[in-house]
C-alpha cells in the first residue's frame, strides 16, 4: 500500500483532505489562486475608488503579492510541467503577503512603529512650516484603521486569508500525489 493510499484510507484524520486533492487538478487550483488574487485586488480597488477608503503605503505594498499571484496563478495554468512549482511560489508570496499584513495590524494597533512618513508626521519648525507640511501632504496614515467588520481591520482580515491560502497551498501540494 502506498504512502497516497495509506492517508486515503478512512481512519486517516487527513482522508477528507486527500480526497479534496485528488478531486481538484493542479491547473483547476493554479487557476484558483489567480482567480481569488485577482478577486482580492478587485476588492481592495473597489474600497479604493468605490467607497473612498485611500490606501497607506502599507496597503500598497499588501498588493503586491496579490499581482504576483496573479501572474504565477496564470503561468501555473499554462506550464503545466512546472503547475507544482507555481503553486508552491503562490503559497510562499501568500505567506509573504501575511507577514505584511500582520505589521500592517501591528502598525493600527499601535503595537510597533510604522514606516518613515507612514505615522505620525514630522513636527519640527515652525507652526507655518508644520501648517505648509500638513497641507501638502496627501498620504494616508498607516496607524489609523479606516474600515472595521467585527472589530478587526481590513489589514487583520488580510493575515488570516493569505496565512491560510499560502498553508493551503502547501498542503494541496503535500497531499496532492506527483503525477
Amino acid at each position: 500500500m502506498t504512502d497516497t493510499q495509506n492517508t486515503t484510507n478512512s481512519k486517516c484524520p487527513l482522508a477528507c483532505l486527500c480526497r479534496l486533492s485528488d478531486l481538484i487538478p493542479l491547473r483547476t487550483a493554479a487557476l484558483a489562486i489567480a482567480l481569488i488574487s485577482l478577486l482580492s485586488l478587485a476588492a481592495a480597488i473597489t474600497a479604493q475608488f468605490g467607497f473612498g477608503l485611500k490606501p497607506c503605503q502599507l496597503c500598497l505594498y499588501q498588493r503586491i503579492p496579490f499581482s504576483i499571484n496573479v501572474i504565477l496563478g496564470l503561468l501555473g495554468a499554462v506550464l503545466v510541467a512546472h503547475t507544482r512549482a507555481f503553486i508552491g511560489l503562490s503559497g510562499l508570496s501568500f505567506l509573504v503577503n501575511s507577514g505584511i499584513a500582520f505589521y500592517h495590524s501591528g502598525v493600527e494597533r499601535k503595537w510597533w512603529a510604522g514606516l518613515e512618513g507612514c505615522s505620525t508626521p514630522d513636527m519640527s519648525g515652525s507652526i507655518e512650516d508644520l501648517m505648509a507640511r500638513i497641507q501638502n501632504t496627501d498620504v494616508t496614515r498607516c496607524d489609523e484603521i479606516p474600515w472595521e467588520m467585527f472589530g478587526l481591520s481590513m489589514a487583520n482580515y488580510n493575515v488570516l486569508m493569505c496565512l491560510g491560502l499560502g498553508l493551503a497551498c502547501f498542503a494541496y501540494l503535500y497531499l496532492k500525489p506527483k503525477a
